[in-house]
């Protein structure tokens, strides 16, 4: 595999000579227009050359063990690593092993559906899914579980492209997450349990493989029953899967609204998969930052691994960035194509934040100065690569209907997504 980042003049055409790789094919793994390319454009672009995953040492790792892991002789891991001494490994050292080995992962995709039809991307990108997140549940004052969006078709070809369809249940009142509708019915023992056995029936009419929480703003005070309503809900749910999404934070914060009542280590104690939401770093309404750095995704799950087992963890990823008007800090969501293929159309260059991991462009529209961070090959390759060195359970994405094909072309190239 090859990321070509366009100089200044380049065209299409060079590339595609220079790689020996047809046009046509640069431009759908990459969705480009027609448009002259832009300087800071990067560009995914497939070979055979043998992968390489990164390892964090551990206690008892010798080179020669790693290489019958991994596959791969001694020699390649030595020529990889220039500098090492093979025989003064140090615990938490980070060392690249070209390896045939695929890292496997398991992938959740959310998706808003729209009723009564099925989203074509879902049949291009099936291989590259385990679970799809059906957003289409919400709750009422006394803890009924109810559907918002008829999911019928949705679920049914979810099931005939091997995707295991999760129900995905939100606090959301009038179009928004509600602090008093969680705060209501976790703190009343019989509004819970009325939440717990509507959400399984709902389940298990529908068709579902399991369950996916996302409340988010659950008032501090209510920690302990929401760890409760997780333990009885998964008791339930028996074999079904109980998936968490939570808040991304560096330490406990048990009075924090936002983050405050996500316990990491009794939600991990009740939940198969917890994901940890390390986008939006940059939020709608904030200045214009990255929507998730990658110093600070390593934080949040340097945290996270002391609370949760490390094969329950997922992070998330962004199919989206955010287009920002700098000095107002008003936001316009885009996807991720939609951001690299407007900065192609307005000529703006990219730009990537070395420290951040990230790319962005900034533009002008009048006399309004914009900047746009998003994400690219470069950026999914270094959050993908966090969790092979942290081991870590696998990735979520919101959400599927954004197009994104960088990302899904190196899924299909470079990584093993598992299957329940």
């Amino acid at each position: 595999m090859a990321i070509h980042v366009v100089q200044s003049g380049e065209s299409l055409w060079q590339i595609s000579k220079h790689y020996g790789i047809p046009i046509h094919t640069i431009i759908q793994l990459n969705g480009l227009p027609s448009s002259p390319l832009v300087p800071g454009l990067a560009i995914y672009l497939p070979d055979s050359t043998q992968q390489i995953r990164t390892y964090r040492i551990k206690a008892g790792d010798q080179i020669w063990k790693l290489a019958q892991q991994f596959r791969t002789s001694p020699t390649a891991i030595i020529t990889a690593n220039p500098g090492i001494n093979p025989n003064r490994l140090t615990i938490g050292q980070i060392i690249q092993i070209p390896s045939p080995l695929k890292l496997q992962i398991n992938t959740l995709g959310f998706i808003v559906p729209s009723p009564g039809t099925v989203p074509e991307i879902l049949a291009t990108i099936a291989e590259q899914l385990t679970y799809l997140a059906v957003v289409a549940y919400s709750f009422t004052m006394e803890g009924y579980a109810y559907n918002e969006i008829d999911d019928t078709n949705l679920v049914a070809q979810c099931k005939q492209l091997n995707i295991t369809p999760l129900l995905m249940i939100r606090n959301f009142l009038r179009g928004n997450f509600s602090a008093e509708l969680a705060g209501t019915v976790l703190g009343n023992p019989t509004y819970r349990r009325n939440l717990i056995v509507s959400i399984v029936n709902l389940t298990k009419q529908r068709g579902f493989g399991g369950v996916s929480i996302d409340f988010e703003f659950i008032p501090p005070p209510r920690r302990n029953d929401f760890n409760q309503f997780l333990l009885e809900l998964k008791r339930e749910l028996g074999n079904l899967i109980l998936q968490v999404n939570v808040h991304a934070k560096t330490e406990d914060l048990p009075t924090n609204r936002i983050v405050g009542a996500y316990d990491y280590a009794g939600i991990g104690r009740a939940a198969d998969l917890v994901a940890v939401m390390t986008i939006d770093y940059g939020y709608p309404g904030g200045p214009p930052d990255p929507i998730a750095p990658i110093t600070w995704m390593e934080e949040v799950i340097q945290y996270s691994i002391t609370q949760i087992p490390t094969h329950k963890i997922q992070i998330a990823m962004a199919l989206y960035g955010y287009d920002k008007v700098v000095g107002t800090n008003r936001t316009q969501a885009l996807s991720v194509l939609a951001a690299q293929n407007h900065a192609i159309s307005t000529g703006a260059p990219i730009q990537f934040d070395l420290s951040a991991q990230a790319p962005w462009y900034q533009y002008w529209r009048g006399t309004e100065q914009h900047i746009v961070w998003f994400e690219d090959i470069r950026s999914y390759m270094e959050k993908y690569r966090l969790i092979d060195i942290y081991q870590l359970s696998g990735t979520t994405f919101w959400q599927i209907t954004l197009p994104a094909p960088q990302n899904w072309a190196y899924l299909k190239d470079h990584i093993f997504v598992l299957k329940k």
